[in-house]
C-alpha cells in the first residue's frame, strides 16, 4: 500500500493515542487544531483583507463608487461562491484519503480538482455574464450602476484562478502544509494594494522614474476589480510550487476521470449551494439596502467588510476542523472525529466572542478604519453594533459547515442554510428593514435571525451524526 511518505511527517492523528485522560486528549486536539487553524485563518483573513482594501481605496471616490463595488462584489461572490464550494467538495475526499494513508489517491484527487475548477468556472461564467443586466433591472440608484457593471466585467477573468487556488488549498491543508497559504496570501495582498491604487486612481501622479506606469488611466471601480483578478492569478501560481513539490513516486492519472468528478460533485455541489445560499442572502440584503439609499448601501458595505473579516477566523477553524474530522474518519476513528469537531466548535465560539465584544464596544472606531466620511460613518456605526449580536452564531455555523464537510455530510448544511436564511432571515429583514424601520439596521436584524437558526441546526446535526460510526466516503486499505 502507498504510504504518505511523499507528504512527510507522522500521521497527525497519532498524537491522540498517547492521551491518558480526556482532558489531555482535548488539549492535544486543540493544539493540533490550532496548528492548522491559525495559518488557514490568517490566509482566509488575508483573502477578506483584499476586499477590505478594495473598499478602503474605492471609498475615497465617494459613496456611489463604494456602493458600486459593494453591490457588484456581492453579486460576483453570490455566483462564484457556488464554484468555490463545489471545488471544496475535495476537502473530505482528500483528507479521508490521507487519514487512510493513501497519498497517491489524494494526489489523483488534486488533479481532478484542477479539472473541476476549470469546468465549473466555464459554467459559472454564463450567469456572471448576464449579471450586469440584473443590475439594470433591480431599481438601483442610477449613480451606482455604471461602476457596478464595470467592476463585474473586470472581475470575471479572475474566476478560474480563484477556483484553482481553492483546489490547491484543499490539497495542501489536508497534507498539513499550510505555511504556503499564508505566503501566497501575503504576496497577493501586497500586489492588491499596489494595483488597487494604480488602477483605481491612475498613474498620472506617480514620479517620473516609474516610466510607463504614469500612462495607466484612472479606471475607478473597474480598476479595483481588475486588480483583484490579477491577484487571484498570483495566488494560484504561488501554491503551484509547493503542491508540485509533494509529488508521488508513482505516476498518477492527470486526465479527467468522470467517476472522480462525479464523486467530487456529489459532495461539493451541496457545499456550493450552501455557500451560495449564504452569500446570496447578504448580496440580496445589499440590493435591498440600495433601494433605500446610497448611504444605506455604503453603510452595509462597511459593516459587511468587517463581518466578513471576522468570519474568516471561523472559516479557518472550520477548515482545520474539516481536515481533522476527515483524517479521523479516514482512520476509522469516529470518537476522534467527534472530539475534533467539538474542539473546533469551542475554538470558533471563543474567537467570535472576541469580535462580538469589539464590534459592540467600539463600533465607531472600527467603522472609521474604512471611511472618513461623517455621513457613512454615522450610518455604519449602528449596523456594526447589530453585527456584534450574530458573531457567535456566525462562528458556530461556519465551524459547523466545516466539520460536517469533513464527515462528508454536506446536504444537511445546504438545507439548513436554505431554511434559516430564506424562511426565517429574509422575511424578518424585509419586515424590519423595509416596513417597520426602512433602514439598513432592520435588514441586518434579519441576517442575525437567519444565522442563529442555521447555527443551532448545524450544531445539533453534528452531535447526532458523531454519536454513531461515520463511514468514509471512499474505500481505502485499512491504515496501519
Amino acid at each position: 500500500m502507498e504510504t504518505d511518505g511523499a507528504i512527510g511527517g507522522a500521521h497527525p492523528l497519532s498524537a491522540h493515542a498517547t492521551g491518558s485522560t480526556r482532558l489531555r486528549r482535548l488539549q492535544t486536539e486543540l493544539r493540533e487544531l490550532m496548528r492548522l487553524a491559525v495559518p488557514i485563518a490568517i490566509a482566509q483573513a488575508g483573502l477578506a483583507l483584499m476586499g477590505v482594501v478594495d473598499t478602503a481605496v474605492v471609498g475615497r471616490l465617494g459613496a456611489a463608487a463604494l456602493g458600486a463595488v459593494g453591490l457588484s462584489n456581492g453579486i460576483f461572490f453570490a455566483v462564484a461562491i457556488v464554484g468555490i464550494g463545489t471545488v471544496m467538495g475535495l476537502d473530505p475526499l482528500i483528507a479521508q484519503a490521507l487519514g487512510a494513508r493513501d497519498s497517491r489517491r489524494a494526489r489523483e484527487l488534486l488533479w481532478q480538482g484542477a479539472w473541476l475548477a476549470l469546468f465549473t468556472s466555464l459554467v459559472l461564467a454564463i450567469p456572471l455574464s448576464f449579471a450586469p443586466r440584473l443590475i439594470d433591472a433591480a431599481g438601483i440608484d442610477p449613480d451606482i450602476i455604471p461602476g457596478a457593471k464595470a467592476f463585474l466585467w473586470a472581475r470575471l477573468p479572475g474566476l478560474f484562478p480563484m477556483l484553482l487556488f481553492v483546489a490547491l488549498r484543499s490539497y495542501l491543508q489536508a497534507a498539513h502544509r499550510v505555511l504556503p497559504l499564508v505566503v501566497a496570501t501575503i504576496i497577493a495582498n501586497v500586489c492588491n494594494l499596489l494595483l488597487d491604487i494604480l488602477l483605481v486612481f491612475g498613474g498620472a501622479a506617480l514620479p517620473a522614474w516609474t516610466g510607463p506606469l504614469r500612462l495607466v488611466p484612472a479606471m475607478g471601480p473597474a480598476g479595483s476589480g481588475l486588480a483583484t483578478s490579477l491577484c487571484s492569478v498570483v495566488q494560484a501560481l504561488a501554491l503551484l510550487v509547493p503542491a508540485a513539490a509533494l509529488r508521488e513516486r508513482e505516476r498518477v492519472r492527470r486526465t479527467p476521470v468522470l467517476h472522480d468528478l462525479r464523486a467530487a460533485l456529489r459532495v461539493g455541489a451541496p457545499v456550493g449551494l450552501q455557500m451560495g445560499a449564504e452569500v446570496s442572502i447578504f448580496a440580496l440584503v445589499g440590493i435591498l439596502a440600495g433601494r433605500i439609499s446610497q448611504l444605506a448601501i455604503a453603510a452595509h458595505q462597511v459593516a459587511i467588510s468587517f463581518a466578513s473579516f471576522s468570519f474568516c477566523f471561523a472559516v479557518g477553524i472550520g477548515n482545520a476542523g474539516s481536515v481533522r474530522v476527515g483524517w479521523a474518519i479516514g482512520a476509522r476513528d469516529t470518537a476522534a472525529a467527534r472530539r475534533s469537531g467539538l474542539v473546533a466548535f469551542g475554538a470558533g465560539t471563543s474567537i467570535m466572542t472576541f469580535f462580538a465584544m469589539l464590534f459592540w464596544l467600539f463600533p465607531g472606531p472600527v467603522a472609521s478604519l474604512l471611511t472618513d466620511r461623517p455621513d457613512v460613518l454615522a450610518a455604519a456605526t449602528p449596523v456594526l453594533a447589530v453585527a456584534a449580536f450574530f458573531q457567535i452564531s456566525d462562528g458556530i455555523q461556519g465551524v459547523g459547515a466545516g466539520v460536517l464537510r469533513g464527515a462528508g455530510d454536506t446536504r444537511f448544511a445546504f438545507l439548513a442554510n436554505l431554511f434559516g436564511h430564506y424562511a426565517i432571515g429574509l422575511p424578518v429583514a424585509i419586515v424590519l428593514g423595509l416596513f417597520v424601520q426602512r433602514s439598513v439596521i432592520g435588514l441586518w436584524w434579519g441576517l442575525c435571525a437567519g444565522l442563529t437558526a442555521v447555527a443551532a441546526a448545524l450544531l445539533s446535526r453534528f452531535l447526532r451524526l458523531s454519536s454513531r460510526e461515520i463511514v468514509p466516503l471512499e474505500r481505502h486499505p485499512a491504515p496501519h
